[in-house]
């Protein structure tokens, strides 16, 4: 006698199997370890220790390339480095490949679709399944003549589409996405962190340039005065109020001035060459001023907010874009864990035959649901997890140093810019001074109260204390253009 199906046992076994498979997720669930959240930075001061009095009621202005440097020549070379440089051309390229990565990690979240046209032909042994049953299906008296299957090779065709899904249960999928999404905007950062050294490179070697244009117009200066100096001692030798010893001196002395001067052009040529590989052009010549224009030191009278102006330097901003995508890495890591669920089906002409793939009656479909959960993998979850997790660490002391790095160099070069203005004052005194002496000495000389020693060494030390004071000059402008870095360049 035929079993009768209880309806009650049925929903039983189905009330079971629901219990069972709720547990499995659960257990799965708590067996996942946690990803870490104790990563707390440390609290930044409120104001930097400098002695500087800022004006609290002007808020910061963020810095502008454009404004910043006050000298349009170098302005027209930052503006060509940005279009021609290489190292520049290529992070370029880089975002965009960062870009493509987001939009891939974005449509990942989504159904893929695919559409199939799919030729077969088999010939099935007479002593296998499906032969016995083609050949016992073609004497069947329910079956049409377009019914009937040919033996010898039976094909099989499809012609539709094919969909696959997974479900984003537990966030594995959106946190990818999340993650993508955190390295494209540290991408952007590092575009600017690269393009704010680029134009601090060339605004340095700029600033040498005008530096060594500088020391070389005070040796050809030095030279004229050496020149009159040993005209007038060769002169009284000839008359017998000098010595054959004094006009070598001032000989040795002018060789060895010469011979700073041709090594002083040696390194103009150089840094020229330099600078134009960074704007990434062959040969030529560095159009520059005669001197040092001031830069955007009104900056500094700005009220300044540690904690606005450290998190808007690029180098920090990249820093926390990468320590927040790999925080979604270790999450998404976490994820897989967890059971994954998988929807799927398709839909199209099914047939055997060339003459009925595209009747109503080949018409097919399907639908696909799985459930799989991760149970022995060779530790390559707990791996991957474990890895993940380290490098989320790294990344948050990566951008803890970076804070640190920030704060203390900023902090830094507010004294540095108020020590400058101190010591340039100092140093044009003291060029004035030496500037006395050197005319006292020459006076003295021709009235007999000095000897050529106190004429050379008046001189010398007048011409060391002029390529000092352009040296501070130098340091003072590079000190600008670190606080343009400090500050965070030029936000585009």
């Amino acid at each position: 006698m035929k079993e009768i199906l209880n309806p009650y046992k049925i929903l039983n076994q189905n009330k079971i199997s629901a219990f069972v498979l709720t547990g499995t997720l659960l257990l799965t669930a708590c067996a996942a370890p946690k990803v870490s959240d104790k990563l707390t930075a440390a609290k930044l001061p409120e104001q930097f220790d400098a002695k500087r009095t800022s004006d609290t009621s002007k808020p910061f202005i963020p810095l502008q390339t454009e404004t910043y440097f006050k000298d349009p020549k170098l302005e027209q070379l930052l503006k060509k480095a940005v279009a021609q440089n290489p190292d520049y051309l290529i992070m370029q390229e880089r975002i965009l490949i960062a870009n493509s990565h987001l939009k891939v990690a974005k449509m990942a979240l989504l159904p893929s679709l695919d559409l199939a046209a799919d030729l077969s032909g088999t010939h099935y042994g007479k002593y296998t399944m499906d032969g016995v049953g083609n050949y016992d299906t073609n004497f069947s008296q329910n079956i049409t003549e377009k019914q009937r299957i040919n033996e010898d090779v039976t094909p099989n065709l499809f012609l539709g589409g094919k969909v696959s899904w997974e479900a984003d249960i537990w966030g594995k999928l959106s946190n990818r996405k999340k993650a993508a999404q955190q390295r494209f905007f540290a991408s952007q950062q590092g575009m600017r962190l690269l393009q704010t050294r680029l134009l601090s490179d060339i605004a340095d070697l700029y600033f040498k340039l005008i530096a060594l244009d500088k020391q070389a117009a005070i040796y050809d200066n030095n030279l004229k005065t050496q020149e009159r100096a040993l005209e007038i001692v060769s002169a009284q030798r000839s008359v017998g109020k000098a010595t054959e010893l004094a006009v070598q001196q001032f000989n040795a002395q002018n060789n060895n001035i010469h011979a700073e001067a041709s090594e002083l052009k040696l390194s103009i040529d150089q840094t020229e060459k330099a600078l134009l590989t960074l704007l990434g052009q062959y040969g030529g010549t560095v159009e520059r001023s005669s001197d040092f224009l001031a830069g955007h030191l009104e900056v500094l009278n700005q009220k300044i907010s540690v904690d606005s102006i450290i998190h808007k330097r690029p180098d920090v901003s990249e820093a926390y874009f990468e320590l927040l995508a790999s925080n979604a890495d270790a999450k998404s890591a976490r994820a897989a864990f967890f059971p994954t669920v998988n929807l799927g089906g398709y839909a199209g002409f099914n047939s055997f035959s060339f003459n009925t793939i595209f009747d109503a009656g080949s018409f097919a479909w399907q639908i696909l649901g799985g459930l799989t959960a991760p149970v022995f993998n060779k530790g390559q979850i707990k791996q991957e997890y474990y890895v993940s997790n380290r490098k989320q660490e790294i990344s948050f002391l990566q951008y803890q140093n970076a804070v640190t790095t920030a704060y203390n160099e900023l902090s830094a070069l507010l004294h540095r810019n108020e020590a400058f203005e101190e010591v340039l004052k100092y140093k044009t005194n003291e060029i004035d001074h030496l500037e006395i002496a050197v005319n006292v000495s020459n006076d003295l000389y021709l009235s007999g109260y000095a000897n050529y020693l106190e004429i050379i060494n008046a001189q010398k030390n007048k011409l060391q204390a002029e390529l000092d004071f352009v040296d501070i000059q130098l340091k003072n402008a590079n000190s600008q253009v670190l606080l343009y870095k400090a500050l965070g360049g030029g936000i585009n």
